[in-house]
């Protein structure tokens, strides 16, 4: 059996400044209406608990699931049948939790696509039809009715000494399953001072956006509140309702600025490195020791009829096997995205997105690395 342990090392030291130039890409600039929302208008989430019937036996077992029991019976009894004293054995439905998201300025009689999601044992709901379930939201009240036949994405097949599962075969989807029986009322148009929340907040940015749309419309209509908001007045001689303020405004351009920042997922390996990152100056060695132990086992055997007993010796075996150190490789102050990751990709073949993990966290470490960085 051979045990392998990588040992990843890097150096940093701060030397002179090296020549490097490579041309960046120019900013974009964004639609206001796809960086900032208008506050209040947003989705609310709806939830409802149901039973989906027609199951080919991949069901709930109501001797194991009582609540699944109790809601059969209920409904049932509901319909006129008493099961109340009877021992019921389908196999044939499953107790649901229903969920949606009701959008904003839904209006009654519209139609939202729901999920169906099994909470007992069922094994498969292909096949399966939702009952009429009610769609609460978080105060209680009930927005929407839902009701169809589910489509699942999934299968489970199971034999007598096999079985094989593809997808989620106990969550599935209705399209347009629910009906909307009771509106959020929101009257935007009426509203003489709306406030836009910032996807993304930040101080610049909202600076931006309320001297772009005080530009815009040459009056001083619009304030920057705080990182995350900016308040729009519907001007006194504007004779047009604020919604046609928002129509032109949307279509406005600015580039949004945020925090130099850089996100790393040590489960995947996987690096996002912001435009804005920058990093002192400072070179980088990185290199790669690998130990290799071998272990077997000799039998010693007594010579015949000495009476002795079999002996056995373990072997090991050690090798250390050092890769070959590319030099020390300079960053210069203030480099590029671009120059950061060509900088680091230059130590060598073996730097993986493992390697670079480490090279940006003792970056970091060391004061050289001009960001944030943020562990998923």
């Amino acid at each position: 059996m051979t045990l392998v342990y990588r040992i990843i090392t890097t150096a940093f030291s701060i030397l002179a400044l090296m020549y490097a130039f490579v041309p960046t890409a120019a900013a974009v600039d964004s639609r206001l209406k796809d960086i900032v929302s208008i506050e209040g208008v947003r989705d609310n989430h709806l939830i409802g608990y149901g039973l989906v019937v027609g199951l080919n036996g991949t069901g709930d077992t109501l001797r194991n699931i009582p609540f699944a029991k109790q809601s059969l019976a209920a409904m049932l009894e509901h319909e006129g049948v008493n099961v109340r004293d009877l021992e019921m054995k389908t196999e044939n439905t499953a107790a649901v939790m229903v969920t949606a998201t009701l959008p904003p300025f839904a209006r009654q009689g519209t139609r939202i696509d729901i999920n169906v999601s099994a909470i007992g044992d069922a094994n498969d709901l292909r096949g399966g039809n939702l009952l009429v379930t009610s769609l609460k939201g978080a105060n209680g009240e009930v927005y929407a009715v839902a009701q169809g036949p589910i489509s699942v994405g999934g299968f489970n097949v199971q034999g007598e000494a096999a079985k094989i599962t593809q997808g989620i075969p106990t969550s599935g989807r209705i399209a347009n399953g629910a009906i909307i029986e009771n509106e959020i009322p929101f009257e935007l148009d009426d509203m003489q001072m709306i406030k836009l929340s910032l996807r993304n907040p930040d101080v610049t940015t909202s600076l931006l956006i309320a001297d772009v749309i005080n530009k815009h419309f040459d009056l001083n209509i619009a304030r920057s509140l705080d990182p995350a908001t900016v308040q729009l007045v519907r001007p006194v001689a504007y004779k047009l309702p604020i919604m046609n303020i928002l129509g032109e405004i949307e279509a406005l351009t600015v580039q949004p600025q945020t925090r130099a920042k850089v996100i790393i997922d040590e489960r995947t390996g996987i690096i996002v490195i912001g435009k804005d990152v920058r990093v002192s100056t400072v070179a980088i060695a990185q290199g790669n020791l690998t130990i290799s132990i071998s272990e077997s086992a000799d039998v010693s055997q007594p010579p015949p009829f000495g009476g002795g007993q079999a002996v056995v010796t373990p072997q090991t075996e050690a090798t250390v096997e050092e890769a070959e150190v590319v030099g020390l490789k300079i960053l210069p102050a203030n480099v590029t995205l671009q120059e950061l990751v060509t900088g680091i990709t230059m130590l060598g073949e073996n730097v993986g997105p493992r390697d670079m993990i480490s090279i940006l966290q003792a970056l970091k470490s060391s004061g050289a690395l001009q960001a944030d960085i943020e562990v998923m």
